[in-house]
């Protein structure tokens, strides 16, 4: 693999793995699925991903046809895209994205507690958008669209792929990785991923910036 790919991949897999933030999500999986069996539990953590792959991939794969026919060029797409994720980033620093994940879990669990069976949370609010949130999709449409080849194209779905299955065995093993982590250091992890995505996001509206008044 050449160094262009190398760093293709590292920067697709640093930064979705940030937007992702398994470990960050893990105890809310932890939590909606804590009164169902062991095997209602592996149900959830597949079918959840499965969901949030197939969401990526529609917007992965259809994200270019749709900046053409709202005729959206690639670096107003860029700078955008860098303030949605200086947006979430901010959110990870101070906390308000983890506040808000909880609190739909809450209300998840709240609508259905007297339900004798365990509500299928895959769909909402795991796949959507606690998995494949706005973060994720903006930037899986970013990446592709910029993939000059099918090469490059490759290697951005693989750093995809790679977290994704991250995802799933972080779901597969939440409740011992909670016990573990405990919530000071996934507050933390959460809040040292968030400053990383931030600098990512700001040279995204560098780039941005600089593409769609020809500077540099």
């Amino acid at each position: 693999m050449s160094p262009e790919l190398i760093s293709l991949f590292t920067a697709a897999f640093v930064t979705f793995f940030v937007l992702i933030d398994a470990p960050g999500v893990a105890p809310i999986f932890a939590t909606l699925t804590a009164k169902g069996s062991p095997a209602y539990r592996r149900k959830m953590a597949y079918k959840s991903v499965f969901v949030a792959t197939i969401i990526m991939l529609l917007f992965a794969f259809g994200g270019a046809w749709l900046l053409d026919a709202m005729h959206i060029s690639i670096d107003a797409f860029r700078a955008a895209g860098g303030v949605l994720l200086f947006l979430i980033a901010l959110d990870m620093v101070f906390e308000k994205r983890t506040e808000r994940r909880e609190h739909r879990a809450e209300e998840v669990l709240e609508g259905h507690r007297d339900d004798p069976e365990p509500e299928d949370v895959s769909v909402f609010p795991m796949g959507i958008p606690m998995i494949a949130g706005p973060g994720s999709i903006a930037t899986a449409m970013f990446y592709m669209s910029e993939a000059p080849t099918f090469v490059h194209q490759s290697v951005v779905l693989a750093a995809i792929g790679l977290n994704l299955l991250i995802t799933l065995v972080v779901f597969l093993m939440a409740g011992p990785i909670v016990r573990l982590i405990g919530a000071s250091v996934a507050g933390a992890l959460t809040r040292i991923l968030g400053v990383i995505l931030a600098a990512l996001s700001a040279q995204l509206i560098i780039d941005g910036i600089r593409g769609a008044f020809n500077i540099g």
